[in-house]
């Protein structure tokens, strides 16, 4: 049995030789390492091709999903790990993901940093009927509430291992996305097909997160808010648009209200107006959901958000969330 990993890099010559260090430690050794370099600069490419990394130059920053599907199709593993330049694995991490034979496994990641390694960067992803997505657990302090083993539709790509063969079966990232969201996307694909993924709270990792521009960017916030639109234009069908109007347009507005007081409106609204632009080509490029079905993953999803986040303190969005869009998804 065979694994390869792909680290994505701009960047970030110390992040990946903390990475690096980590891979070189793991109980079930790596047997391919192909790092995709997005354009770096400062040497980091030079520093994994003399770690033993095959480097595969993009020569600029195309994002996150262009180059990961660019190391999957150089891929010739049986496993594939895609590990973001900025994690930090513990010893066993990959072996316990692949041990659980499922389609695709992700471990408890937790946040990289001085004082805050006992905090989640997050569990699983689960998205809403408004079309905005949580990292399950992001910032909560680890506890019973991330510990146990459960069955997932949606992992976060920051450290997560995938079966090769679901690439044939579910496809690579949707590459308009560029970065963020596109694990969502990929996850509601996979949901379609009945192809179950495992969260693994024995495995862990940290994450330093958005280490390349800052959680909220202007070019952050713009993908963000554009992605999220883009989400309902790709899988939910026309009488899911309509029923769920205004739990999109709660869950919107309230996200553009925390990237308001953020100092990040302007780049909300145009990612708000990039989304709606592309709202029908996006549209043509997929195939939606059925409308039971996405009612059946989503109500999961939103039991998910509503289950941590009242056993855990809610977070002032969702509280609103749930308040004005109502109680699940119908």
């Amino acid at each position: 049995m065979s694994i390869s990993a792909i680290v994505p890099v701009w960047n970030g010559r110390e992040l990946v030789e903390r990475l690096l260090d980590t891979l070189d430690a793991q109980t079930f050794p790596v047997d391919e390492l192909l790092v995709v370099d997005n354009g770096s600069t400062d040497g980091a490419p030079e520093l994994a091709r003399r770690r033993g990394a095959q480097v595969i130059a993009m020569g600029r920053n195309c994002g996150f999903a262009r180059a990961v599907n660019r190391g999957i199709a150089a891929s010739r593993s049986e496993w594939i790990a895609v590990l973001n330049s900025d994690v930090e694995l513990a010893p066993d991490y990959l072996e316990a993901l692949v041990d659980t034979g499922a389609w695709f496994a992700t471990g408890k990641i937790l946040q990289a940093g001085r004082g805050a390694r006992d905090r989640l960067d997050g569990a699983f992803d689960a998205l809403c009927r408004g079309a905005t997505a949580w990292r399950v657990g992001n910032g909560r302090e680890d506890g019973p509430a991330f510990a146990s083993a459960r069955a997932i539709w949606s992992a976060p790509w920051t450290a997560a291992v995938f079966r090769a063969e679901l690439f044939r079966r579910a496809g690579v990232l949707e590459e308009s996305f560029d970065s963020y969201l596109e694990d969502v996307d990929f996850g509601l694909r996979c949901a379609r097909l009945g192809l179950e993924g495992q969260y693994v709270p024995g495995a862990v990792a940290w994450h330093r997160g958005s280490a390349a521009l800052g959680r909220w960017h202007p070019d952050t916030v713009r993908h963000i808010a554009r992605n999220q639109i883009l989400l309902a234009a790709r899988h939910f069908p026309r009488r899911c648009l309509v029923r769920w109007a205004w739990p999109i347009l709660v869950a919107q507005l309230l996200w553009g209200g925390v990237a308001i007081r953020h100092g990040a409106g302007g780049a909300w609204a145009r990612g708000v107006w990039e989304g709606l632009r592309s709202f029908s080509g996006s549209r043509k490029k997929s195939t939606v959901c059925g409308p039971e079905l996405l009612r059946r993953i989503l109500a999961e999803h939103e039991g998910a958000i509503r289950q941590v986040q009242s056993s855990t303190g809610f977070d002032l969005y969702w509280r609103l969330y749930f308040l004005l869009a109502g109680g699940g998804a119908k």
